[in-house]
């Protein structure tokens, strides 16, 4: 609804750093991301919309000659993105100042975009996403988390009073520590009881519940983060977790161009496919 392109929580993590990157001169952004990266289309997205060069660091070596056969790349190749493939070794490094300095050697100067787009105005721009009437209605708010960012703008723009849970789309519990890097109300909790295996991880069950979803209100989830985290929430309400005459707002972080590659790679293994109108 925000951007075609621009989606979701991407748009609001991208709105305050493309303000940055202009007030600062730089004609390029450059950001890292996986195969089917929502943050990756958003970013080649936001350059061709606001006149900026993009570049990708991809992880992955091997992709560099499946671009056809990828369509999150190869939309983002056709808004013009440049991409820099790196080994999965490499790509660890991608945020030591040496890695950084290389990058700058091979591309000249650019505005470094973080992974997943998280950084301080990132989560400004997440702060946004609360309306004055949602405050003050919903006792919870829940949403998916990748990198921390979005929880964090919602954790620093809610009501005291308001209970926000993240449920956690990758194995780990070191999430709740980026987050402490952000904000400093207590009001907030993470939930890793539904990855389904990690990042980017799905089974027959998730599959299911994101088509029946779909197919009972017409509203499309993503398996990578909100298909996790609406699968999550309708299991607490049915395990009695929330209290009687709770308002459960849940975030919709968008994210629906990845289904084109998990339906690639379920075709591929004979699963069950996601079900989606992308019109």
């Amino acid at each position: 609804m925000l951007h075609p392109i621009i989606s979701g929580n991407k748009f609001r993590k991208l709105k305050y750093n493309i303000q940055e990157a202009k007030r600062l001169g730089h004609a390029t952004l450059l950001t890292f991301g996986g195969a089917f990266s929502n943050h990756i289309l958003a970013v080649a997205g936001a350059g061709a919309e606001f006149g900026f060069k993009t570049i990708g660091v991809i992880r992955g070596e091997e992709l560099e000659s499946k671009i056809d056969e990828n369509p999150t790349l190869a939309k983002a190749q056709e808004l013009g993105m440049q991409f820099y493939f790196v080994s999965r070794t490499n790509y660890r490094d991608k945020e030591a100042s040496f890695f950084v300095s290389h990058l700058h050697e091979k591309f000249g100067d650019f505005y470094l975009v973080p992974e997943g787009g998280t950084n301080e105005l990132a989560i400004q721009g997440c702060e946004e996403i609360l309306t004055d009437a949602d405050k003050d209605y919903f006792t919870h708010i829940a949403c998916a988390v990748g990198t921390g960012g979005t929880i964090s703008g919602l954790i620093n723009s809610a009501n005291e009073t308001q209970e926000i849970i993240g449920f956690s789309s990758l194995k780990g519990a070191f999430l709740s520590d980026v987050i402490r890097n952000f904000v400093v109300k207590t009001n907030w909790s993470i939930n890793d009881a539904y990855h389904f295996g990690g990042y980017g991880k799905v089974n027959d069950e998730l599959i299911r519940f994101i088509n029946s979803f779909y197919s009972q209100t017409s509203i499309p989830l993503d398996p990578v983060y909100t298909g996790k985290m609406a699968f999550g929430v309708l299991d607490l309400i049915e395990k009695g977790y929330f209290p009687a005459n709770s308002k459960i707002l849940m975030i919709h972080t968008g994210g629906l161009q990845g289904i084109k590659g998990m339906n690639f790679a379920l075709k591929n293994k004979n699963k069950e496919l996601i079900s989606y109108d992308e019109n």
